[in-house]
């Protein structure tokens, strides 16, 4: 009933069939070996006298950029009622110094290092018992001056 499979026998066939996939592999192989032999004739090679070639990439030096550090002096006034409590301001180096109350008028000078082309961050925050005035000098000149009034008020003078 049904049609009986149409194979060759081994001999009528022959051998050829067996060696396709060891051909395939032969080729494969032959092709790495090509690869591997031109990467070794165009990759750069080190001697023991002389170093490996670099890439054609163009040398840039980069000098290092010198930056001139100046002494600032900061003044930091405070004027206004009898005291002002919780006071913060920035101090040498740059810590922060903090005082719970300071009887007014009240003022501190620091020095502080900075690039000469830049300004010195300077802040003073204080927390007011009636009037508060700040005033914020950087080598005698004023940057920052505030008021508030009032009870509690929180005052906070930055340059």
């Amino acid at each position: 009933m049904g049609v009986p499979g149409a194979t060759r026998p081994t001999a009528a066939r022959g051998e050829s069939g067996r060696l396709r996939p060891l051909g395939s592999v032969v080729v494969v192989v032959g092709v790495i070996a090509v690869a591997v032999t031109v990467a070794w004739y165009v990759m750069p090679k080190a001697t023991p006298g002389r170093p490996a070639p670099a890439a054609s990439v163009p040398s840039v030096t980069v000098e290092p950029a010198v930056v001139s550090e100046v002494t600032r002096t900061v003044v930091y006034e405070l004027t206004g009622g009898d005291v002002a409590r919780n006071l913060t301001y920035v101090a040498t180096g740059g810590d922060l110094e903090q005082q719970a109350e300071v009887h007014l008028p009240w003022s501190v000078t620091v020095e502080r290092k900075a690039p000469a082309a830049q300004p010195v961050f300077s802040s003073l925050v204080a927390q007011s018992a009636g009037a508060l005035l700040c005033r914020i000098r950087v080598d005698g000149h004023v940057v920052a001056e505030k008021s508030v009034a009032g009870e509690g008020r929180q005052l906070s003078c930055s340059a």
